[in-house]
């Protein structure tokens, strides 16, 4: 069989090339946040998001419930995949500040929580559909932006969010008739933490009191 010599033209369209690699998409940013005040207790999260450019471009923020802060955690990095999704992200980083959400995700501790895995198992297969995914771990002041959201979420929610323009003409909760007049004593005891009373008190909700700390008299 006769070989017919390889022209130049052919020499440099097949001879050691390769096809050009595709660039690589420049990525957004999300800095998620979950947290709940007791733990399990009432919970949110707060989800930061910049474009290529470092612009934020989206904040979110919502009250999930009664959940422990590691639910909230993963709550707020499915919130943050979803987002990507649905606005055609093709590369995302994630940053937070819980290392172990975020050893979870890298593979490096394994879920044994009941209530992780399903979220866990759904927050893998979302990253997975992005060319491009990455998840670290940031020191909580790194993170505050979306830490204020989460807060705001739960604070929204107790009615401790400050009153808008709209809302401070409001009436306040009206008082039982036994606290008009004069204060009312109670008693109380200090457990993990947490003020416990020891008599019964029926307020309106989001009725607003103060607390003067005495220690009881010994008997």
């Amino acid at each position: 069989m006769i070989r017919r010599p390889t022209s130049s033209r052919e020499a440099g369209l097949f001879a050691g090339s390769e096809p050009e690699a595709k660039p690589r998409a420049a990525a957004f940013q999300a800095n998620i946040d979950g947290g709940s005040r007791g733990n399990p207790g009432p919970a949110s999260y707060g989800v930061v998001v910049r474009n290529e450019r470092g612009e934020i471009v989206a904040k979110l923020k919502k009250y999930i419930g009664r959940m422990t802060n590691n639910v909230a955690e993963y709550y707020g990095l499915i919130a943050a995949l979803d987002y990507a999704q649905s606005h055609g992200v093709r590369a995302l980083r994630v940053e937070s500040d819980s290392e172990l959400l975020v050893r979870q995700m890298r593979g490096h501790y394994k879920v044994k929580s009941l209530d992780l895995r399903p979220l866990f198992e759904r927050a893998k297969k979302m990253s997975q559909t992005f060319e491009s995914f990455r998840i670290d771990h940031v020191y909580r002041e790194q993170n505050a932006e979306a830490d204020a959201l989460a807060n705001e979420a739960l604070d929204e929610t107790s009615g401790k969010a400050k009153p808008s323009a709209a809302t401070k003409t409001e009436a306040r909760p009206k008082l039982p008739q036994d606290m008009q007049s004069a204060p009312r004593k109670l008693r109380a005891q200090v457990r993990n933490g947490v003020l416990h009373l020891l008599d019964p008190l029926d307020l309106p909700e989001n009725t607003e009191v103060e607390i003067l700390l005495r220690p009881a008299p010994k008997n």
